[in-house]
C-alpha cells in the first residue's frame, strides 16, 4: 500500500495512468490511413503525457521503399505537434524507424527480426515487442505466419517481456466460419493471451465510463433491470458517407462493419451482470454470457426484427450528396446495406421481454453515438385530476460521441402554477467538467496493449458468440436476395425503419446533439 502524502489524494493515485512499459511497435501496414491518421499522432500525443517508456521505439513496416528519414517525414506531417516544443517533436521522431518489404518473403521477417535486435540494444528494451496488423484482414495470416517463420511470435522468455503481442483491427472474419478460420490460421503462431483484437469505440471515455457508472454507483443498479427500464435505445449516426472505402465496404455493409463489433459490443457492456472483478477476463466473461443470451433474430419476420436501408441522393447539412450507388467504386447494381435498425431480446433473468433496439447508418442528418435507456412510467399518476395523468419517462443518455457525457430527465416543478410541471435535463459533458476533450481511443487502447492489459479487447469466443448471432441473418438476405430499401441522404430515419419501434408504441430519438 502506498503512503499518501498529505497533498496527494488516495483517488489521485488511483487515477494516475500507468506507464506504458518498454517495448517495441512494429506495425504492418505503416503508411496506410489508420496508421497516418490515428495510430502515428495518438502515440505522440502518449509521449507528450509521458505515458510512453523512455525505452520505446517504433517501427513502420510495408512495401514502400522508404528510407527511416523518409518515414520520419511522413509521421512529422501526421502529428498534431501544436503546443509542443521542437524538442518534443525531435524526441518523438528519433524513435521512429522502417523496413521495407513483400508480406510473403521470409526474407522481410528476417530483416525486421534484425532490426530489432539492433534497436533492443540501443534502446535498451529487453526482447518486448506489439505487432500491429493495420493492414485488410487478408494479409493476417501471411504476417502472423512469417512472424512465427522468424521466431519473433514467441521470443525466448529470458526477458522481462515474456511473450509477443498480436494487435489485430477490424473486421475479425466476415462470418462465423471466416472467423474461426482466421482464428485457427492466427494462432498457429500466436496463443488466445497474446491477441489484441481491437474495436476502437470501447477505448471511448463514455463507454468505459458504462462500468463505472453502473458498478461504482448505488443509484442505479437497482434500476438496471425489466422492473423499472422499459426499453434501450443504441444509436450509432454518421453524416458521412462510404468515403474512399467504397471497395472495402461494398464487401462488408452496415451489419459487418458496425453491428457484429462496435454495437453489440456496447449493448454487452451495458446488460452484461456484474463481473466478479475488474480484471480482463472477469469483465470479457460477463460480456460472452450476455450475447450468448440475446435471442436469435427471426427469419421469418424481417419486419418486426431488422429493417436495412441504402442512402439516396439527398442534402446533408446543406449541401448535395449523392446515393449509394452514385458513389464511385460501388456497382450500379449494389444492394449493400447502409442502415440496419434491429428490435433484440435477452433471453435472462434481468432483461426479459425489455426490447433492445438498434440502429446504425451513413448518410443520417447528423453524426451522433449514444445509448438512451427510458425508464417506465410511475405506476399512478396522482396529478390527473389536474390533467397530467400522462406524464413524459426518465431518460438516462449515455453519449458517446461527438459530445462525450451523461443526460439524465426528469420532471419537476416549474415556477408558477400549483400544477406546473415540466421535463428538466442534467447534463455532463466531458469537456465543460474536465476543462479538456476526452482523449483519442487509440490512445486508450495503445497503452492498454502496452501494459498488456486485455479489458477492451475482444476474446475468440466474445467474436464468434456475435457472428452466430448474425450469420444466419446474412445467409438468409443472400438466398432470398433482400434489397434494402431506400432512404434520402440527411434523413433521420425511414418509414420502414420508424414501423419495427413503432409497432412496440416507441418512437426513436431525434438525431440531436445536446
Amino acid at each position: 500500500m502506498p503512503v499518501i502524502e498529505p497533498s496527494v489524494t488516495k483517488q489521485e493515485i488511483i487515477c494516475a495512468e500507468t506507464p506504458g512499459e518498454p517495448c517495441g511497435l512494429v506495425v504492418f501496414g505503416a503508411s496506410g490511413d489508420l496508421t497516418r491518421r490515428k495510430l502515428l499522432d495518438s502515440l505522440f500525443q502518449l509521449y507528450l503525457r509521458d505515458l510512453l517508456a523512455e525505452q520505446f521505439y517504433f517501427v513502420g513496416c510495408g512495401r514502400k521503399p522508404l528510407s527511416d528519414d523518409d518515414y520520419r517525414d511522413i509521421a512529422r506531417q501526421s502529428i498534431v505537434a501544436e503546443g509542443a516544443a521542437d524538442e518534443q517533436v525531435a524526441g518523438f521522431i528519433e524513435r521512429i524507424h522502417f523496413v521495407s518489404g513483400n508480406y510473403d518473403d521470409p526474407a522481410f521477417y528476417e530483416a525486421i527480426k534484425t532490426r530489432l535486435t539492433e534497436l533492443d540494444e540501443k534502446f535498451g528494451v529487453d526482447k518486448c515487442h506489439i505487432f500491429y496488423l493495420a493492414v485488410p484482414p487478408t494479409l493476417y495470416g501471411t504476417i502472423t505466419d512469417g512472424l512465427g517463420g522468424a521466431g519473433l511470435a514467441r521470443p525466448s522468455t529470458t526477458g522481462k517481456c515474456p511473450q509477443a503481442r498480436l494487435v489485430v483491427e477490424k473486421p475479425f472474419g466476415t462470418d462465423l466460419e471466416s472467423a474461426i478460420a482466421l482464428n485457427d490460421r492466427i494462432t498457429r503462431s500466436f496463443n488466445e493471451s497474446q491477441i489484441y483484437r481491437i474495436d476502437h469505440y470501447l477505448g471511448k471515455e463514455t463507454v468505459q465510463n458504462i462500468l463505472m457508472f453502473r458498478f461504482a454507483n448505488a443509484i442505479f443498479e437497482p434500476l438496471w433491470n425489466r422492473n423499472y427500464i422499459d426499453h434501450v435505445q443504441t444509436t450509432i449516426a454518421e453524416s458521412i458517407g462510404i468515403a474512399s472505402r467504397g471497395g472495402y465496404y461494398d464487401q462488408a455493409g452496415a451489419l459487418r462493419d458496425m453491428f457484429q463489433n462496435h454495437m453489440l459490443g456496447m449493448l454487452a457492456l451495458m446488460a452484461m451482470e456484474p463481473p466478479t472483478s475488474f480484471e480482463a477476463d472477469d469483465i470479457r466473461d460477463e460480456k460472452v454470457k450476455l450475447l450468448r443470451s440475446i435471442r436469435p433474430i427471426d427469419l421469418d419476420s424481417w419486419t418486426a426484427s431488422i429493417v436495412t436501408g441504402q442512402y439516396a441522393a439527398g442534402t446533408v447539412s446543406g449541401e448535395d450528396a449523392c446515393g449509394y450507388i452514385q458513389e464511385s467504386s460501388i456497382p450500379r447494381d449494389s444492394t449493400t446495406e447502409t442502415f440496419v435498425a434491429a428490435r433484440l431480446f435477452i433471453d435472462n433473468w434481468r432483461w426479459q421481454d425489455v426490447p433492445f433496439y438498434l440502429r446504425t447508418g451513413k448518410r443520417l442528418a447528423t453524426r451522433l453515438t449514444e445509448i438512451a435507456i427510458t425508464f417506465k412510467n410511475v405506476p399512478h399518476s396522482m396529478f390527473a385530476s389536474v390533467g397530467l395523468d400522462e406524464m413524459p419517462e426518465n431518460v438516462l443518455v449515455l453519449k458517446i460521441q461527438p459530445n462525450e457525457g451523461i443526460n439524465l430527465s426528469f420532471q419537476a416543478k416549474r415556477p408558477g402554477s400549483k400544477a406546473c410541471m415540466s421535463t428538466l435535463a442534467m447534463n455532463f459533458n466531458y469537456s465543460d467538467v474536465f476543462a479538456a476533450q476526452a482523449p483519442e481511443a487509440y490512445q486508450r487502447l495503445l497503452l492498454d496493449c502496452m501494459v498488456a492489459d486485455q479489458t477492451l479487447f475482444m476474446r475468440q469466443d466474445d467474436v464468434e458468440v456475435a457472428w452466430r448471432l448474425l450469420t444466419p441473418v446474412l445467409r438468409k438476405w443472400a438466398e432470398d436476395r433482400t434489397e434494402p430499401y431506400k432512404y434520402p441522404a440527411g434523413a433521420e430515419s425511414f418509414s420502414e425503419a420508424d414501423a419495427l419501434i413503432q409497432a412496440d408504441g416507441h418512437f426513436w430519438r431525434k438525431l440531436l446533439q445536446k
